[in-house]
């Protein structure tokens, strides 16, 4: 019995540290070439297409066809996709012709045969978000494989690490019925987005990352159509000052901003299926942190590109027409 027991605590030991240093594996990049110095990727939300044929939009459309030619030209090892990835009612099933229809037939280009890390949006929460997660085993590409997860990089030839979280800010702040403008009202279950939190805020203060972005659906702050997210000015921003994150990443309004807050970049990119020119939230972000805004219809659609280099990351904003209309550079975390 005492050998039994010895072997299950064993076993029950090795699961335990398996699950705790699970997130600390690093992503392998697939382009291996020896000289390069840099982790290169797009950032994309709101991009999903429509419920009904064409089942995308002219928008979708142009600005794929823009990616394609970014990644080509400025070079992609991934996708971050921020969420409302089918509008507007999600998906039901891991055989839902949705994932054909308005993602796999659209982003066809050789340079976007990358891995897509996915996160969940207002409009999936709608559907079913498993049958997304689920699709993981589908896909090549699509990698989706919880609610929330950590991604780890090594930065190539430069001993550097970016760490990227990606979260579910529908779970953690409760789900918006767009067209009612409603504002989540707070977690459906109370349990589920404590335990996200404490997830979070454990892998924050552990990071020792050269480069900590987070991403979710729901923007920190933004002067369009919904504003900042009250639940996560209240629960996120100050971790995110806290621990020193390099960057925000999200979506749900559909334009392109940047904006710099307490020393944290918040990017937002939802303009990847629909434009909303709207900044009726202008004055509710602190004044002078907005550094950049385009919404216009004639851009016809946009998304971000980022480089992480050894001490530094550019974030390009470009317009779906074919040019790039901002850029910043952020600086590596000071950890001392």
């Amino acid at each position: 019995i005492l050998k039994m027991a010895v072997s299950l605590l064993a076993i029950l030991m090795a699961g335990v540290s398996m699950v705790s240093c699970f997130p600390m594996a690093f992503q392998d990049l697939e382009d291996h070439s020896t000289n390069r110095t840099s982790i290169r990727f797009l950032a994309l939300g709101d991009w999903g297409g429509l419920p009904y044929p064409p089942y995308i939009t002219a928008v979708q459309k142009t600005t794929a066809r823009e990616m394609s030619r970014v990644a080509e030209q400025m070079g992609a090892d991934f996708v971050l996709a921020l969420g409302d990835n089918f509008y507007y009612k999600g998906v039901k099933s891991v055989d839902s012709p949705r994932f054909q229809d308005t993602f796999e037939s659209v982003y066809t280009a050789k340079s976007l045969q990358i891995p897509w890390f996915v996160l969940a949006g207002n409009h999936d929460h709608a559907g079913n978000v498993k049958a997304q997660i689920d699709y993981s085993h589908r896909s090549d590409r699509w990698r989706f494989p919880s609610y929330y997860y950590e991604l780890n990089f090594r930065i190539p030839n430069t001993g550097k690490t970016l760490t990227i979280i990606m979260l579910d800010t529908v779970q953690l702040c409760g789900n918006s019925l767009d067209y009612e403008d409603e504002k989540p009202r707070g977690p459906l279950l109370e349990g589920e987005a404590n335990r996200q939190l404490e997830w979070l805020q454990e892998r924050l203060a552990r990071s020792k990352a050269d480069f900590l972005l987070v991403a979710g659906h729901y923007p920190v702050w933004s002067v369009s159509e919904h504003g900042p997210t009250e639940c996560l000015l209240h629960r996120l921003r100050p971790l995110l000052i806290k621990y020193k994150a390099t960057a925000y990443l999200c979506g749900h309004d559909h334009n392109l901003q940047y904006i710099e807050e307490s020393d944290v970049g918040y990017v937002v990119s939802g303009a990847g299926n629909f434009l909303d020119p709207d900044v009726r939230h202008w004055n509710h972000v602190p004044k002078g942190t907005v550094k950049f805004f385009t919404g216009q219809a004639s851009t016809l659609g946009g998304f971000v590109h980022a480089e992480v280099t050894k001490n530094q990351m550019f974030l390009t904003f470009v317009q779906a027409k074919g040019t790039s209309l901002y850029r910043t550079v952020l600086t590596q975390r000071d950890l001392n």
